[in-house]
């Protein structure tokens, strides 16, 4: 970078973003992880499906599998919504145990059970019974979340299967740029007997014993270690509404004053000395956190506009107005109708208006007469030297190779209207 005073604004926008770093993982997962024999390649190459073992929660999509059964690189698909699934702490007569329950019954046999399922789920057979034992270990140690499961298993134990439910804390009194390690009390509270939803409607709270799946909301601090408990192995806070920018805190201005979900995400995936380099590594557990990421700041997008529909002045739509000029003043006959603005990016009309803008263009000038395309090369020397130090296949980094294939567009781009490699350029669409 030619410059004497570089300027940071996509890992921490430039630096108003804190957020604490992540503790270096337990030596039993840093051993798999940065391993370089057998037992260690093997855990590497399966992660996913160990981390599924593991997992408080299930995907609610649908992994889509076949895509990856040439001997292209492994590419992380899934169909349909995103959203992540919490069943009860016990299962059904008969069943058996599955994602959170294995904390609450971990004999041997329910380890092996759980194995048998997830071998059968991701169409894999490949899972180590003494890997599992020294995960199952670590996490029963470390992670916060599988402590209050086993202090609900302690209470079963002593006074029966009668009303006790796991309520699962949603506000933090720490605060969240600072401090992102909660302690099992903080994070969960065991209630015995009825209990009033009304009081915490904003908190998780799993039953003793339930035939339904209940969703958990992408603003739930334990989202994301619910889901990955590889990659938060202590049970540390994912996302938080309540997480301040740091100006905000110096400056009582009008702006906004909380961090959002997508700079959160920035944040995170950036490799920095001082931080746990266990996400950055996690290589196929990482492709899947990045599709989950996605889904989640687009789920908050789409919350947005949900809420902010006035502000969004969605009455000025065709559609709205003609049914207003008709004298369908009360709108009983549309009913009530979520407007996706021109700037939802995924959204039909912004895919519209660019389809629009590019015929006009075409109509004025003339059609193109060259159809260039770029592709990435997973042997461009920034993207190789980032991945030197490293064990990790450049799929591995799926944001590396993204971000320098946009900065070769850019730069693609930039020769294309200020080097007039084809002539002066009349007509463009940004």
């Amino acid at each position: 970078m030619n410059t004497s005073r570089p300027e940071f604004s996509l890992c921490c926008q430039n630096d108003n973003v804190q957020l604490p770093y992540m503790k270096n993982a337990p030596p039993t997962l840093s051993n798999l992880l940065f391993g370089t024999d057998r037992r260690s390649k093997h855990f590497q190459d399966n992660i996913r499906s160990y981390n599924m073992m593991f997992a408080f929660t299930s995907l609610g999509g649908k992994v889509q599998t076949s895509i990856n059964t040439g001997a292209g690189p492994y590419t992380f698909l899934l169909q349909g919504q995103n959203y992540h699934l919490l069943g009860s702490m016990l299962p059904e007569e008969g069943a058996r145990p599955k994602f959170a329950q294995l904390y609450i019954f971990d004999t041997e046999n329910e380890v092996r059970n759980r194995i048998d399922a997830v071998r059968s789920g991701n169409g894999s057979n490949n899972l180590d019974t003494q890997i599992v034992a020294s995960l199952k270990d670590m996490i029963y140690e470390n992670n916060v979340l599988a402590q209050s499961y086993r202090a609900a298993r302690d209470r079963f134990s002593r006074e029966g299967l009668q009303g006790v439910k796991l309520k699962l804390v949603k506000s933090r009194s720490t605060d969240g740029r600072t401090y992102n390690l909660p302690n099992a009390s903080e994070i969960a509270a065991l209630i015995v007997g009825d209990f009033d939803m009304q009081e915490g409607v904003r908190d998780i709270v799993v039953e003793t014993q339930s035939k339904k799946l209940q969703r958990i909301s992408e603003l739930h601090p334990l989202y994301l270690p619910f889901q990955y408990p590889l990659i938060f192995p202590y049970g540390e806070d994912g996302y938080r509404e309540d997480i301040g920018l740091r100006d905000s805190f110096r400056v009582n201005s009008g702006k906004r004053k909380n961090l959002t979900m997508r700079e959160y995400f920035a944040y995170r995936f950036q490799k920095r000395s001082i931080d746990s380099p266990v996400l950055l590594n996690s290589k196929k557990l990482f492709q899947q956190l990045g599709v989950d990421a996605y889904s989640m700041i687009e789920s908050q997008m789409l919350n947005f506009i949900r809420h902010n529909q006035d502000q969004l002045c969605v009455d000025m739509y065709k559609g709205i107005e003609e049914r207003f000029f008709k004298g369908d003043t009360e709108g009983t006959s549309v009913g009530k109708r979520i407007i996706l603005p021109g700037s939802f990016i995924p959204g039909l009309r912004y895919m519209f208006n660019n389809f629009v803008d590019a015929l006009q263009i075409c109509n004025w000038i003339g059609f193109p007469s060259l159809f260039i395309t770029i592709t990435c090369n997973p042997q461009w020397p920034e993207i190789q030297r980032v991945l030197n130090d490293t064990s990790l296949r450049p799929e591995d980094r799926p944001d590396i190779l993204c971000r320098v294939f946009k900065m070769k567009l850019d730069s693609l781009m930039t020769d294309f209207k200020k080097g007039h490699i084809f002539g002066r350029i009349r007509a463009r669409k940004s």
